[in-house]
C-alpha cells in the first residue's frame, strides 16, 4: 500500500464493527439479507422468509418487498427511510454460462417520486452473495462521508468514517483496490459500489460497479445508470460500499445440477465462436453495433428526436468505435461471460476537466452513450463522445440521461428559450462540443447553468416555462421524459408497440424492458393491437425475469442459434429461453417451464405497478407520452418525412393532403397517433389484466398468486 493510502486509511473513524454466522449457498441462496442504518450505525441480518422467495424470486423482486416494508407511501427520495437495496438473484454469479454478474439496484427516485430499477454489471452482486447475503438494504443518512466494508473472508461488517479518499469513481476505485487488497492479485477479489461529485449536484446521479481487470491491470466501471440512484447515494453520505471475498470458484452457488448448466455452457460457447463475427461482432464493438443500423433504419435519434438519421453519423459508426476499442482481451463484466461485450478504449488522453493531460481507460461507448451523447445533441466527433462518456462516469452521472437532458437543452437554445445571457455565456448550439463538455464539468462543481441542468428534462420543462416563459405545450410535446424519466436512444415515431414499450413501463422509459421496433416497423410481425399488446405483455415479462435471477439479457438475443429463423417463435429465441429454464431448475432443483418464467415475472411486475399506485401513480394518466415519441412536433419535423407523412394521411386516416396545409396535415396526423395509443393502452391493460385506469384487477393478482392483503388494500378503492 503507498504511504498516500496508508494516510487515508489512517483518517478512518470506525463507526461500527458486526460479525456474522457465514453458511455455504444452497441452490443459489443464502436465505438471508443484509440491514446497514447509517444514520444510527445499526448493522443486522433479516432472514428471507418462504413465502417472499416463492413470490419474489430474487434481485429486483427482494429489492421491491424490502423497500416497499421500509418505506411509506408519502416517503421522499432524500428522507432517511429512503433505502438503496441491491440483490443478484439465484443465478447470479455462476461461471458457466455467459452473463450472469448482474445486479439489480432499486431506491424511491429523485427523478421519478416512484420506484427506479437499475440493472448493472461488474462483480459487486455476486460478491455480496458468495459473502452471504442475497440482498443488502442501506437506509438513514450518514453525518459525514462513510464507507462500508463487507468483508466475505472473516465475515464481518465494518462501518466507518471515511473522510479522506476522493469521490470520482475511476480515482476511488483504483485507491480501494489497493486500500483493501492484500497484493496485485488479490484486488480481483474487490467488489467496489460508488459514485462521483457530480451525484452532489443532479438529480440523475448513478452508481458504478468498479471491478479489477487483471489483463489491463486497472479497474474498471460498470453503470446501474437510471433514475438517480448516485444522488440517493451521496444524499445518504456514502462513499462507496466494499466486498471483498476469498475468490471464485466454479460452484459457490452449490447448485442442484452442475452438469446441466455446464452442458447449455458449452452450447452458448459453440455459438458465440462460430456466430457473432457473422451477426453482431458484440466481442469486437459491444453494443456500439446498433449505431448504423439505426441510422440506416430512420431510428438513431438526432436533434432531440427531431429526426432519426444523419449524414454525418459514419463518424460514429462502429467500424469507428472498433478502430478505438481493444482487441484481443476478454471483456467480459463477470466470470465466464463470453459475449464480452465490455468493452473499452485504453490510454485515452483527456483534453478538457480536472483531470486534463492524464491518460485513462473509458468503458465503452455502448450504443447508449454512442447516440445519447452523440447523435442526439448533432455532436458527431468520436473522441468527443469518449471524453464526455468518461467524465459522466467518474462523476456519477447516467450517459443516456445526460444525453437526452442535454439534447433537450440543445433544441431550446435552437427555438430561442435559451441564449447566451441565460446560459452564463455557453454557445449551446448543436454539435457544439467545446461548450457541452463545459456545461458537464460545470454540473460537475455545481455552478452555472450545470447545476440548472442537472434537475433533468421534467423539471427543466417547469423551470423554462416559468423562469423563461417558454410555451408549455411545446414543453411537454419536446421534453422526451415520461414519468420523469428521459427517454433512451431510440427513435420510436413508427413504432406504436416501441411508443407502449418505452411509456407503459413501471419505473419510466428505458429500453431493457421492451425492445420491440424491428419486430413492428421493420418485420411487420405484430400488425394488429392484440398482436402488439401480446408483445407488450410477453417482452416486458421475460426481460424483467432476468432482473429477478441476476442475469443480462444480450445472450438471450443478441447473438441467435443458425436456425433461430426457422423456429416458431424466433422473435423469443426459443433455444436460449429453453436455455434459461434448464440453468434455473439446474441451479434451484425446480422443476419450471417456460410459462413459469413469466408468471414469475408477473407477480413482481404487478407488485411494482401496485407500489406505484401506492405512491399516487401507477394509473393511465401516467403512461401518457410526449407527443415527439408518436410523431413531428415542428413543421421541419414533418417536411423531415413529407413523403412518408402525405402517404399515412392518405391511406391510413383517410384524407387527401393535397389540399390541406402544413398545420392541417400535422393536426390530422396527430390527433390519429394519439387516438392510436390510447387505443394500444386499452389493448395492453386488457391483456396484462388490469382496468382501463391501468390497475391490476383483483381477479388477476388472485390468478396469478399476489392477492397479498396490503396489495388488495391499495388496489380496491380503483377497481
Amino acid at each position: 500500500m503507498s504511504m498516500e493510502i496508508q494516510e487515508m486509511a489512517a483518517q478512518h473513524v470506525l463507526l461500527k464493527s458486526w460479525s456474522y454466522q457465514w453458511k455455504p449457498l444452497f441452490r443459489g441462496y443464502t436465505d438471508k439479507t443484509l440491514y446497514i442504518n447509517v444514520g444510527n450505525n445499526e448493522v443486522m441480518e433479516k432472514p428471507v422468509p418462504p413465502e417472499v422467495k416463492e413470490k419474489f424470486i430474487g434481485g429486483k423482486g427482494y429489492d421491491l418487498r424490502l423497500l416497499w416494508d421500509a418505506t411509506k407511501p408519502t416517503t421522499k427520495w432524500n428522507d432517511p427511510e429512503n433505502e438503496i437495496v441491491i440483490s443478484s438473484g439465484p443465478i447470479g454469479g455462476i461461471t458457466q454460462y455467459s452473463g450472469t454478474g448482474k445486479s439489480i439496484v432499486c431506491t424511491i427516485s429523485p427523478q421519478t417520486d416512484i420506484v427506479i430499477d437499475s440493472n448493472v454489471g461488474g462483480f459487486f452482486g455476486p460478491f455480496l452473495k458468495f459473502s452471504g447475503f442475497d440482498a443488502i438494504e442501506i437506509q438513514g443518512k450518514a453525518k459525514r462521508d462513510v464507507i462500508i466494508y463487507i468483508d466475505g473472508i472473516t465475515h464481518k461488517v465494518e462501518l466507518f468514517e471515511a473522510p479522506a479518499e476522493p469521490i470520482d469513481s475511476h480515482v476511488l476505485g483504483e485507491v480501494l483496490s489497493e486500500m483493501f487488497a492484500n497484493d496485485e492479485a488479490d484486488k480481483k477479489n474487490i467488489g467496489i459500489v460508488s459514485t462521483g461529485v457530480a451525484a452532489e449536484h443532479s438529480l440523475f446521479g448513478m452508481l458504478n460497479f468498479t471491478f479489477y481487470d487483471p489483463k489491463r491491470k486497472c479497474i474498471r466501471l460498470k453503470q446501474a445508470g437510471r433514475g438517480g440512484i448516485g444522488t440517493v447515494f451521496r444524499d445518504k453520505k456514502i462513499k462507496a460500499i466494499v466486498c471483498k471475498i476469498p475468490g471464485v470458484k466454479g460452484n459457490l452457488n452449490n447448485v442442484a445440477d452442475l452438469e446441466a448448466i455446464q452442458e447449455r455452457g458449452r452450447r452458448f460457447n459453440k455459438e458465440i465462436r462460430e456466430l457473432d463475427d457473422k451477426q453482431c461482432q458484440m466481442r469486437q464493438k459491444g453494443t456500439a453495433h446498433l449505431v448504423e443500423i439505426m441510422n440506416d433504419y430512420d431510428l438513431l435519434p438526432t436533434h432531440n428526436f427531431q429526426y432519426g438519421s444523419h449524414k454525418e453519423a459514419v463518424k460514429i459508426h462502429s467500424e469507428v468505435w472498433k478502430s478505438y476499442f481493444t482487441q484481443g482481451v476478454p471483456d467480459g463484466c463477470w466470470i465466464g461471460c463470453n459475449m464480452a461485450c465490455a468493452k473499452g478504449v485504453d490510454k485515452f488522453k483527456l483534453k478538457t476537466g480536472p483531470y486534463k493531460g492524464q491518460e485513462v481507460i473509458v468503458d465503452g461507448p455502448e450504443y447508449e452513450t454512442a447516440a445519447g451523447l452523440g447523435s442526439n445533441g448533432g455532436m458527431f466527433d468520436p473522441e468527443y463522445v469518449i471524453e464526455a462518456n468518461f467524465y459522466c462516469d467518474t462523476y456519477g452521472i447516467c450517459t443516456i440521461t445526460w444525453g437526452t437532458t442535454l439534447a433537450f437543452i440543445l433544441e431550446c437554445y435552437q427555438r430561442g428559450v435559451l441564449n447566451k445571457e441565460r446560459t452564463g455565456g455557453l454557445d449551446l448550439t448543436w454539435g457544439n462540443t467545446s461548450d457541452a463538455l463545459e456545461l458537464l464539468h460545470q454540473l460537475a462543481r455545481g455552478e452555472g447553468f450545470g447545476k440548472i441542468a442537472g434537475l433533468g428534462v421534467h423539471k427543466l420543462k417547469e423551470y423554462f416555462i416559468r423562469e423563461f416563459g417558454a410555451d408549455p405545450q411545446l414543453m411537454q410535446d419536446i421534453g422526451m421524459e415520461n414519468k420523469g424519466l428521459e427517454y433512451s436512444q431510440y427513435v420510436s415515431k413508427e413504432s406504436l408497440a416501441q411508443q407502449g414499450g418505452y411509456a407503459m413501463t413501471n419505473k419510466g422509459p428505458q429500453h431493457d424492458e421492451a425492445w420491440l421496433i424491428f419486430m413492428d416497423m421493420v418485420n411487420n410481425q405484430i400488425p394488429t393491437f392484440e398482436a402488439k399488446a401480446e408483445a407488450l405483455h410477453y417482452f416486458p415479462m421475460f426481460r424483467t425475469w432476468f432482473g429477478l435471477q441476476g442475469l443480462c439479457k444480450l445472450p438471450w438475443n443478441d447473438v441467435e442459434p443458425a436456425n433461430n429463423a426457422e423456429t416458431d417463435e424466433p422473435a423469443k429465441v426459443p433455444e436460449h429461453v429453453d436455455n434459461y429454464v434448464t440453468i434455473y431448475n439446474a441451479v434451484t432443483g425446480s422443476k419450471i417451464d417456460k410459462h413459469e418464467i413469466i408468471r414469475q415475472s408477473e407477480r413482481v411486475y404487478n407488485f411494482q405497478r401496485i407500489f406505484n399506485i401506492r405512491r399516487g401513480y401507477g394509473l393511465r394518466k401516467n403512461d401518457a407520452q410526449p407527443y415527439r415519441a408518436a410523431g413531428p412536433v415542428t413543421r421541419e419535423e414533418y417536411l423531415s418525412r413529407e413523403e412518408r407523412y402525405d402517404k399515412q394521411l392518405k391511406e391510413l386516416v383517410g384524407v387527401d393532403p393535397a389540399k390541406m396545409t402544413l398545420e392541417e396535415k400535422m393536426a390530422a396526423l396527430r390527433k390519429y397517433r394519439e387516438n392510436r395509443y390510447e387505443q394500444l393502452l386499452d389493448a395492453v391493460y386488457k391483456r396484462r389484466g388490469w382496468n382501463k385506469n391501468g390497475v391490476p384487477t383483483i381477479a388477476h393478482l388472485k390468478e396469478i398468486g399476489m392477492d397479498l392483503p396490503e396489495l388488495i388494500e391499495v388496489v380496491t378503492p380503483l377497481q
